[in-house]
């Protein structure tokens, strides 16, 4: 093969987006603070190296809330070090980050119940109620 048909392969170490998306994370939260007003960053839309992807989950870092969801597969929500920011990843079939999010909000959207869940939950509870016990 010549040197004309070889394609070069770049190593993407460093794309220079770690520290704006830290002064975005940090915005989110002030708007947050100020507003009331959640912000989700989809970090797939936004090209980091994985040493980058890496070096921001360090930067984060874990707080003391942590949650896992096995709905149409599993997801881990963990709250970093800084209150109001979440990291949210959804996973592969091999436990792998399929999607990374950031989540700036006082709780995260997945852990809040829908109001038809707690609508089903009041008839459930209701129907326990009114059901006796087996003796």
């Amino acid at each position: 093969m010549s040197k004309h048909n070889v394609i070069p392969i770049h190593n993407e170490a460093h794309t220079g987006n770690l520290e704006p998306l830290l002064h975005q994370i940090r915005h989110a939260l002030e708007h947050l603070l100020d507003c009331g007003e959640k912000t989700v960053i989809d970090l797939a839309a936004m090209p980091l190296a994985d040493n980058e992807l890496t070096a921001l989950l360090d930067v984060l870092g874990k707080g003391e809330v942590s949650a896992e969801l096995n709905i149409l597969g599993k997801s881990v929500i963990e709250e970093t070090r800084f209150s109001g920011v979440w990291v949210i990843r959804h996973l592969n079939e091999n436990e792998e980050n399929d999607r990374v999010f950031i989540e700036v909000d006082t709780i995260p959207s997945l852990l809040s119940a829908q109001t038809e869940d707690i609508q089903l939950g009041l008839i459930q509870l209701d129907q326990t109620l009114t059901t006796p016990p087996d003796n």
